[in-house]
């Protein structure tokens, strides 16, 4: 299309992952299989909390919630991640494509506002036991969840609307598996300055902050939990907050090094390596790490099949 003497993109052409085309078929049933644990698992932390009466607290609220983002966050990019790898054109409508960066930040910026609010939750419950019930109230819980949502989707329209009003001319072809925010602003040839600065001052506040809170929260649970120093207490201590820090690490950590601090080293293969890293693993990893470990999960999943069988 075009308009004028300068040519309008009506379609973007996704290059994907750079894998040689004799791996292709192992690399796509390696990603469904991701994407299906993925959707399983994250499914079935969701059905559980509904079920069981046991699992209607706020942690397991909050756990509900985060389990929903990370099926949709991957539900997002991977989808079409697994078509374009069949597909011998892996093209994206320009509205598609704008419609995708939406849900990807939206979903993005849910999951990190739920860490923070999963954080405080066990801070609480770790730091102040006899208070918890009182603190972490039905409503406070409610108007976390509202207010992350409120947030994300105020943030992920404001930076839609400065992607829409760019021009993109001829150059069509994104070098990632999905239509990433930096990428699209290197294709565009209007004045992305704007684009870079809101990108800048709201990262502050949707990536470093939350990832701040979220490390002095777990900070202050092995604070409390090592006052009474014993084996016991640091292995407590340990698989509390190692295994949810590392996973937390992980997602932020390649999000505040892509957008944050980008690189003039960082080749378009290290950057959909570090893509990869929170769009398909982090969301994989969530179910595991968070809840299916969980003794209360476990104890859920026996009540609900042991029901079933009774009523059968």
């Amino acid at each position: 299309m075009t308009e004028g003497n300068q040519t309008v993109i009506s379609w973007f052409l996704l290059l994907g992952l750079p894998i040689p085309p004799e791996h292709q078929h192992l690399f796509y049933a390696l990603f469904l299989a991701m994407y299906l644990t993925t959707v399983l698992g994250n499914l079935l932390i969701i059905i559980l909390i509904q079920l069981d009466s046991h699992l209607h607290t706020p942690m397991y609220s909050l756990l509900s919630n985060l389990s929903f983002s990370d099926l949709c966050f991957s539900s997002v990019t991977m989808p079409k991640l697994l078509q374009n790898m069949q597909s011998q054109v892996p093209s994206i409508p320009y509205a598609g494509c704008l419609a995708q960066m939406y849900f990807f930040l939206l979903f993005g910026d849910l999951e990190s506002f739920l860490l923070v609010a999963m954080a405080y939750d066990r801070y609480v419950a770790i730091c102040f036991p006899l208070h918890y019930t009182s603190i972490m109230s039905p409503k406070l819980c409610v108007g976390l969840v509202v207010l992350s949502w409120v947030l994300t989707t105020f943030h992920a329209m404001l930076h839609t609307l400065l992607m829409a009003r760019l021009s993109f001319c001829e150059d069509n072809v994104i070098p990632h598996f999905f239509c990433d925010m930096s990428a699209l602003l290197k294709l565009s040839c209007s004045d992305t300055h704007v684009n870079e600065l809101v990108i800048f001052i709201t990262g502050g506040h949707i990536l470093v902050i939350p990832f701040v809170l979220i490390v002095v929260s777990y900070a202050r649970i092995v604070s409390s939990i090592l006052k009474v120093p014993s084996a016991r207490g640091f292995r407590k201590a340990f698989s509390t907050c190692g295994s949810h820090l590392s996973v937390v690490s992980l997602f932020y950590g390649t999000l505040i090094g892509l957008y944050l601090c980008p690189s003039a080293n960082n080749s378009t293969v290290k950057e959909t390596v570090m893509a990869m890293m929170y769009t398909v693993v982090t969301p994989m990893l969530n179910p595991f790490i968070y809840s299916l470990r969980n003794r209360d999960m476990k104890g859920a999943l026996v009540r609900v099949f042991c029901k079933k069988k009774i009523m059968v």
